[in-house]
């Protein structure tokens, strides 16, 4: 166990001429605090844990107030009547500010245990937003649970490595800490899939002979073919490749860990960029490149200021082998990621690359927390926190990361949301390329947008990135709330007219809050989207809109049903709506003809309200339509002088005999009518069944062309499905 000793020489070793006296001060409160505490998943005491953690913070040289508060991020949930203000007075205001952003969540309750989880980490991001050292303590800690974990309650431990993995890992990425990445997830693997990393372990172990015997000659071939460019001065490193990255690379390539032929990196570090280079130079001259493994992450650094040069070869023995190319500065940025050039330390100026990553850190946080659906903002996390494999840029050479296969679509939405939204096409190297196009390292990426152009909703099928499909779904729900609304409001203002009465009258006279109330809506927008995507039946609208004292009181009593009756056509508020129907008393709505059934002009038809979709149209007779709620029925009618073409579907038997095909489709073609879609498969009596679906104007057109059809020598049958 660490000693408060072990502490302060780590501290000594690079904190030259700071007062250490609030690092002794802390550590003593931390003890007094915790004293008799067990830390929950190691069952050592707690201040052992402090102290671990404060180790880990030490060892990435981070500075005296980070250190500080990884011995403190314990004391406000173990003492509630210890207050902010107080260690604020005690330790300053840097130090009371990252505790705070590092405490977890423990007064509030939540519903659900999603709920739980999405608001610790929302609150976890937004600290770390306005200081990034509270997301470090945060690493730190739970580096050192995932290190000591002894419990046997596995759910727990499942559940530790799976938050662990999906965002702690990632997040360290996020910051460029290479090794606190790499051992956050060889850690989750172990708990989640202890079997695995067990075989795994064993059987990397088991060729640490012959690995080493590789390492050792190629490290060899690399410093004679160096020298022979007078490359003298350089590090040459082979190491393995973490157990995590061969797992991950033996499920996504479905093969055996004998061909996974890249266990090992080799890593060549040199002075100056240009040594880089010509250190490529003598790798592709020696071993040939395997295409498309080439990464250039020095003139287009990622995301996190890391930068090397990756490239992949066919080794001595004809396998695999991956060499990075870089200098010693970017070598110390790859392993210690910002905590290289830390911001926070003696008072030193952030750097402009630093700048960069937290920056990008702050947009991605402003821009989760408009997601309010916990489900929905955790799978953004996840999505966002993802490791990119595709590097495209803009047409000023600002380099965006994206996951395999994403789109320019993808791309328009990282830029900004408008631009996603009116995005109708895009330039990849100067050439037009569609939107479904995937998107390939190092493409130069135009946008092209159009006012006019709306998000829809086969996009969704189209990107791969959580931002684009976050976007696009927030959109589309947008839209279908108005429209929802819409019809809502023409629906409630057609009943309330048969009462002699309105909307705006019930808000008047201030019955409306009543209304609200009863039907546990948080507003007339919402009670009228409810009323629009059917949440609430037609047949009660009176008896939710009109509160009894509004009631037009007619001679005798008035039967409900009567109230609820459809007035005569005449008398009707007609307008048509999309596809040709009236629906009375509403325009301008969502209207959809039903696929189950497919009615055309002339079929006796029926509306359904659908929940957020608007209404489909139905057969009046469908099986579908007649097993919904009867309440969410509404009556309908084509309209008289639409000129529309819709589909109808027929199921068609004919002699499975030479130009059959032929002469059905010149039929269906004499009659004005297209083909839209055929099937047709042959059975064993020699008979040929086709399903096919028509665009026709209406009952009448498909009448007289089924007609048609049934004349045709060799159909055997013809009817609509």
């Amino acid at each position: 166990m660490l000693s408060y000793n072990d502490i302060k020489d780590l501290a000594q070793g690079y904190l030259h001429d700071v007062d250490l006296e609030p690092l002794e001060k802390a550590y003593y409160f931390a003890e007094k605090v915790h004293a008799g505490q067990v830390h929950p998943t190691s069952g050592e005491p707690y201040i052992a844990h402090l102290l671990a953690v404060t180790e880990i913070l030490l060892v990435m040289k981070l500075d005296l107030q980070t250190v500080i508060s990884g011995l403190l991020h314990g004391v406000l949930k173990q003492d509630p009547t210890l207050t902010i203000k107080e260690i604020e007075d005690d330790y300053g205001k840097d130090v009371a500010n990252i505790i705070r952003g590092a405490t977890r969540i423990t007064s509030v309750q939540f519903n659900s245990k999603l709920t739980y989880q999405a608001e610790n980490v929302r609150k976890l991001l937004l600290a770390m937003a306005s200081d990034i050292r509270v997301l470090l303590v945060k690493l730190a800690d739970r580096l050192h649970d995932m290190r000591s974990y002894i419990l046997d309650d596995m759910e727990r431990q499942k559940e530790l490595a799976q938050e662990t993995l999906e965002l702690y890992a990632p997040l360290a990425s996020r910051l460029g800490i290479d090794w606190m990445k790499r051992e956050l997830e060889d850690l989750s693997f172990k708990f989640l899939f202890p079997d695995e990393y067990a075989d795994l372990t064993a059987r990397i172990e088991s060729s640490t002979t012959d690995r080493e015997n590789y390492v050792k000659e190629v490290i060899g071939i690399l410093r004679k073919k160096l020298a022979e460019i007078n490359l003298t001065i350089c590090e040459i490193i082979g190491r393995p490749k973490h157990l995590y990255s061969i797992y991950k690379k033996i499920i996504a390539q479905k093969i055996p860990l004998e061909k996974v032929y890249d266990k090992v990196a080799f890593r060549i570090v040199v002075d100056t960029v240009t040594e880089c280079y010509e250190a490529l130079g003598v790798v592709h001259a020696n071993w040939p490149p395997v295409p498309g493994r080439i990464k250039d992450f020095i003139s287009t650094p990622k995301g996190n200021n890391y930068q090397s040069m990756h490239t992949t070869v066919i080794g001595p023995y004809g396998e695999f082998m991956e060499v990075q190319i870089r200098t010693h500065e970017m070598d110390r940025v790859a392993q210690e990621g910002v905590a290289a050039h830390w911001a926070y330390k003696e008072g030193q100026a952030i750097s402009k690359d630093d700048a960069k990553v937290f920056k990008g850190l702050k947009q991605l946080v402003q821009w989760l927390q408009e997601l309010k659906d916990p489900k929905e903002f955790l799978d953004s996390v996840r999505g966002e926190l993802f490791d990119p494999d595709v590097y495209a840029l803009t047409p000023n050479g600002e380099v965006k990361e994206f996951p395999q296969g994403s789109t320019p679509l993808d791309f328009a939405y990282i830029i900004h949301t408008e631009v996603g939204n009116n995005c109708v096409g895009a330039k990849v190297n100067d050439k037009i390329v569609p939107l479904k196009y995937k998107l390939q390292n190092g493409d130069v990426v135009e946008i092209i947008t159009s006012p006019k152009q709306k998000p829809r909703r086969d996009w969704l099928s189209l990107v791969r990135t959580s931002r684009a499909k976050s976007r696009i779904r927030h959109w589309l729900r947008r839209e279908e709330k108005e429209k929802a609304m819409n019809v809502g409001r023409e629906i409630s203002e057609r009943e309330l007219r048969k009462h002699a009465t309105s909307l705006k009258k019930i808000i008047k006279t201030g019955h409306m809050k009543q209304i609200l109330k009863a039907t546990r809506c948080n507003s007339l927008e919402d009670l009228l989207g409810k009323i629009g995507s059917g949440a609430l039946p037609i047949q009660n609208i009176i008896k939710v809109l009109q509160p009894a004292d509004l009631r037009i009181e007619e001679e005798g009593k008035v039967d409900e049903q009567e109230l609820l009756s459809v007035k005569p056509l005449s008398q009707r508020y007609e307008k048509p709506g999309s596809e040709g129907i009236i629906i009375e008393g509403v325009n301008d709505m969502l209207v959809k003809i039903s696929q189950c059934c497919l009615p055309v002009p002339g079929d006796p038809i029926m509306g359904f309200i659908t929940t957020g979709r608007g209404i489909s149209i139905h057969k009046a007779n469908c099986h579908n339509l007649l097993a919904t709620d009867p309440r969410r029925r509404i009556e309908v009618n084509w309209s008289a002088d639409a000129k529309t073409v819709h589909r109808a579907q027929i199921y068609l038997v004919t002699q499975n005999k030479k130009g059959m095909l032929a002469a059905v489709g010149n039929a269906i073609s004499m009659d004005d009518a297209n083909i839209v879609e055929l099937e047709a498969k042959t059975s064993v009596d020699n008979l040929s069944t086709s399903n096919i679906v028509l665009e026709v104007e209406n009952l009448e057109h498909l009448s007289r062309l089924m007609q048609h059809l049934r004349q045709i020598d060799g159909v055997v049958e013809v009817r609509r499905r």
